[in-house]
C-alpha cells in the first residue's frame, strides 16, 4: 500500500513540475514575412517636459513589405531620476537621467 502511495505522490509531483514550464510560446525571434504585422514601439525624449511615443507597423505579405505605418504622439515626460552609472574604467558615479516609460502590449 505504501508503494502505491509513494508512486502516486511521485507521479503527482512530476505532473505538477511538467505543468510549471515557464516558456512563453508566443515569443519569437523571427517574423513570419508571409502574412503578418510587425510592430515596434519606442519613446524618444524631446526635452524636460515632453517625450514622443513612436508606433511603427510594418505589414508583410508574401515575403515583401506591403506597407509601413508610423504614428507619433507627444506625451508628458516623467521627469528625472538618480541612478548609478559606470564608466569604462569601472568607476561608479551617481547621475541624473530621464525616466523611461514601461511599455506593455496586449494582443488579442
Amino acid at each position: 500500500m505504501k508503494k502505491i502511495q509513494l508512486l502516486v505522490t511521485v507521479l503527482v509531483i512530476l505532473c505538477i513540475a511538467a505543468a510549471c514550464d515557464n516558456r512563453n510560446e508566443d515569443l519569437t525571434n523571427q517574423v513570419n514575412h508571409n502574412g503578418s504585422v510587425e510592430t515596434a514601439v519606442t519613446v524618444q525624449h524631446i526635452d524636460s517636459l515632453y517625450d514622443v511615443l513612436i508606433t511603427k507597423h510594418q505589414v508583410w505579405v508574401s515575403g515583401k513589405t506591403f506597407k509601413t505605418l508610423e504614428y507619433k504622439d507627444t506625451i508628458p515626460a516623467l521627469g528625472i531620476e538618480k541612478t548609478k552609472a559606470e564608466n569604462s574604467n569601472g568607476d561608479t558615479q551617481e547621475v541624473n537621467v530621464k525616466k523611461d516609460y514601461e511599455i506593455f502590449i496586449t494582443v488579442k
